[in-house]
């Protein structure tokens, strides 16, 4: 939260003038002697701090924490970005920390925890896990801060709006686009982000049914999770490709999980044989996509995200209503959809204006 200095004021009531020095932090006011009654007095003080407290409120710019899963993957890089954009627009500041792993679940409760204790006038959070931040949550509420779930949700119900990408549709699109790569017959594996994420869970759901219900001859023969770290999804599906040496496809539901998949078929020499469908988008994905180890991404707007996630803040502290669910759609792109306009710009927003 930012402070407020103000300069010499000088107003006037009943021919009595007060020259007045307000200092909000330490309350103290110097004010020039007046032979006004003391009723008269205490009065006419009483009515040049509310007049100075009503500027204070009026010009102080309002602070929205935003915080992340995690800081080093691209796609909350691009959050952030998303987030800074709107802070400049919106004439806001963005205060961004998050943990450095997905799976650091108490760090994550200390930011959110220290957040709210700061008082900041609104928080927007991405849940590692759909109960962890429950609490946090509930001292948001109590503390009067309007909060703003976005890429996965929450068990709680004290929060204003969450916006997300439809993750389970998103599911729902993988199973599809795999199951034509494989001509609607063949064995997969799914490669899983991690327990109690609600939106990679989403997307996992989506993906199993739509097989389970549309495509009975693609048969999912092995998951496991990669716990949210590139290097642990290699070795995740190095043990797919040798326990199942006859495998069609594979399915990876977060970026950390998608790059160790492409990496797990470039090592086997199987990049193309076996099809991958992806989520997310990242430079290393897109050159995977391009030289064939991924055959489809299924990737997310992280900029809007970001930028959304702010705005609904804005918009209720300015007295607006912002709808409880906002859903972003997801959008498949294969090797042939790179050079479209509205492709580049989904995969390749321009972070660095936004972000020193």
């Amino acid at each position: 939260m930012t402070s407020t200095n103000w300069m010499t004021h000088t107003t006037k009531f009943s021919g009595n003038s007060f020259a007045c020095s307000p200092n909000l932090i330490s309350g103290r006011f110097e004010l020039a002697p007046s032979p006004a009654p003391p009723l008269a007095r205490s009065a006419a003080i009483l009515l040049l701090l509310c007049v100075l407290l009503a500027g204070c409120h009026a010009t102080q710019r309002k602070t929205i924490a935003v915080v992340p899963k995690a800081t080093a993957h691209l796609f909350w890089v691009t959050v952030h970005a998303g987030a800074a954009a709107a802070g400049k627009d919106l004439n806001v500041d963005i205060e961004w920390n998050g943990p450095s792993s997905e799976t650091d679940y108490a760090r994550q409760v200390q930011i959110v925890d220290s957040m709210i204790a700061r008082q900041v006038d609104g928080l927007v959070v991405a849940a590692q896990d759909r109960t962890t931040l429950n609490a946090s949550l509930d001292r948001a509420a109590a503390a009067h801060i309007p909060v703003t779930v976005f890429d996965s949700g929450v068990d709680s119900t004290n929060y204003m709006t969450y916006i997300a990408t439809n993750n389970y549709q998103g599911g729902q699109m993988a199973a599809r686009k795999l199951a034509a790569l494989l001509n609607g017959k063949g064995k997969v594996a799914m490669l899983m982000n991690a327990p109690g994420s609600k939106s990679t869970l989403d997307r996992e759901s989506g993906f199993e049914d739509v097989l389970t219900k549309e495509f009975p001859n693609v048969r999912i023969v092995a998951r496991q999770f990669s716990m949210s770290d590139r290097a642990k999804g290699m070795a995740v599906a190095e043990n797919f490709l040798t326990a199942q040496p006859d495998l069609d496809g594979m399915f990876a539901s977060s970026e950390p999980s998608s790059v160790g998949a492409a990496l797990a078929l470039k090592s086997r020499g199987l990049a193309g044989k076996v099809k991958l469908v992806a989520f997310d988008a990242s430079d290393d994905l897109v050159e995977d996509l391009k030289d064939g180890s991924i055959d489809a991404l299924v990737a997310q707007d992280p900029f809007k995200m970001g930028y959304e996630a702010v705005k609904t803040l804005v918009d209720k502290l300015k007295g607006a209503n912002p709808p409880k669910v906002i859903d972003l759609s997801a959008t498949v792109v294969t090797k042939g959809d790179l050079d479209k306009p509205e492709i580049k710009a989904l995969l390749f927003p321009d972070v660095k204006k936004y972000l020193n």
